[in-house]
């Protein structure tokens, strides 16, 4: 029945403000999780840290410390088939909640291009693992003046025909995957390990491997510098769907990326993530994350 709701909202939305504005706002439901390295996989114990494995490459490269909090300038770049292209710009606000009242993190977005959607805002608030409880989203639209919430759909569907699933930017244990060290392989001048992650239940996922490529420096800060640099998805009948390549910058000891660009490789779709003007630890309140915040917008003596 949440979902037939939230169809209902999107159908009320499009006849009050138009189709593109809400799409620009349900956008954020995909790309929200990709934007900050998230507790998906963790570290072992020290002796399988320091034997270079598929699982030792996934559990401390996959996982990157993001700072306290962090505020920035979120631009997204949607590209079709023939070349035309949509951008978005939002400022984000991001706080480590570290396992408080079960909160993992809070996100906030607040549109500030195109104008017809400046105003806007979108939360989203994600838990622990372990209290098994699922993220909450939530939208606001100017012209309604009223907040929602954001049901996700099916993990496996494409959002709104984008080159992402729900699945690809949701929660995914380490020891959901078999990971497989493959070796080393050279990519525009720089060498990088490649790890082959397979699920290992097969009902439900919607592909049949996924491969990543991780540059790890040598010496006793490698595993602190190493980062995934390229990831590729193949369907399920084993043939590449879509790459996604990954840039990283560093601001204060905090790992963020710089910019992401998802290649749908079948339907030739791309998907371009920004984040620029990066501050970190700035001091962020939890007052800055909630519903009455979303409405009223980013105080800096608020925080």
């Amino acid at each position: 029945m949440r979902w037939l709701k939230l169809i209902g909202l999107c159908v009320h939305a499009y006849a009050l403000i138009g189709r593109e504005v809400v799409k620009r706002f349900f956008w954020i439901a995909v790309v929200l999780l990709i934007l900050i390295p998230t507790g998906s996989v963790r570290a072992e114990t020290q002796s399988e840290i320091d034997v270079l494995t598929g699982k030792s490459l996934m559990s401390q490269c996959g996982y990157k410390y993001a700072g306290k909090d962090q505020v920035s300038t979120f631009t997204v770049v949607l590209k079709d088939s023939g070349g035309n292209e949509k951008k978005s710009v939002y400022l984000r606000l991001w706080k480590d909640y570290d396992g408080e009242g079960q909160v993992l993190e809070k996100m906030m977005l607040f549109s500030t291009f195109p104008p017809d959607s400046k105003g806007g805002a979108f939360m989203r608030t994600t838990y622990i693992p372990e209290s098994e409880k699922v993220a909450e989203q939530w939208i606001y639209l100017p012209v309604l003046r009223k907040i929602r919430r954001v049901t996700i759909r099916d993990p496996g569907d494409r959002f709104l025909n984008s080159d992402l699933t729900y699945q690809d930017v949701s929660y995914r244990g380490i020891d959901e995957d078999e990971h497989f060290y493959i070796g080393k392989e050279v990519i525009a001048g720089v060498s990088l390990h490649k790890v082959e992650s397979t699920p290992r239940t097969v009902k439900g996922e919607i592909y049949s491997k996924r491969l990543f490529w991780i540059e790890k420096d040598v010496g006793d800060d490698g595993w602190d510098n190493c980062l995934v640099k390229k990831i590729a998805y193949y369907d399920v009948k084993g043939v590449l769907l879509k790459e996604q390549l990954l840039n990283w910058q560093r601001v204060k000891g905090a790992w963020m990326w710089d910019r992401v660009v998802v290649t749908d490789v079948q339907e030739r779709h791309e998907s371009v993530f920004m984040m620029s003007d990066v501050r970190v630890d700035t001091g962020l309140s939890k007052r800055q994350f909630s519903k009455r915040a979303m409405k009223s917008g980013f105080n800096l003596k608020s925080r």
